[in-house]
């Protein structure tokens, strides 16, 4: 039965510089499609946020460069909780899939590690269950 999924994930950026927060979301992106053989037609909504340190590019862009340009797409600001990561991108994509809550990939990249380690998106392609 095909059911609408959530597949999160974050990374980070050393500055708030459009074409970091661009080429971090297009790795995010591309980590996320890997490890979930994800096929677009399927992509329902993405809802990209920021850390409240961020607002040199929207992350939306680098979904429509990615060629995600019939997808709905939205980005916000995340409050700015002390102690919280910052120079954060993350990411909710939500994906119709046939596939269980449990073989949805989360993927976490750089210093997002931090937030969920055992999701951490790992070199050779595979995401740690």
């Amino acid at each position: 039965m095909m059911r609408c999924r959530g597949i999160r994930g974050a990374t980070t950026v050393e500055c708030n510089s459009a074409q970091e927060i661009l080429d971090a979301t297009h790795e995010l992106l591309a980590a996320i499609v890997d490890a979930n053989q994800l096929d677009v037609e399927d992509v329902a909504s993405v809802i990209f946020t920021t850390s409240p340190d961020l607002d040199a590019a929207f992350p939306a862009v680098a979904a429509r460069a990615f060629g995600w340009d019939q997808v709905a797409l939205m980005c916000m600001h995340e409050i700015g909780v002390p102690g919280s990561l910052e120079r954060a991108i993350r990411v909710l994509i939500h994906y119709n899939t046939e596939k269980s809550l449990r073989e949805m990939r989360h993927v976490y990249l750089r210093r997002a590690v931090e937030l969920r380690p055992d999701w951490a998106y790992r070199s050779s392609g595979t995401v740690q269950p």
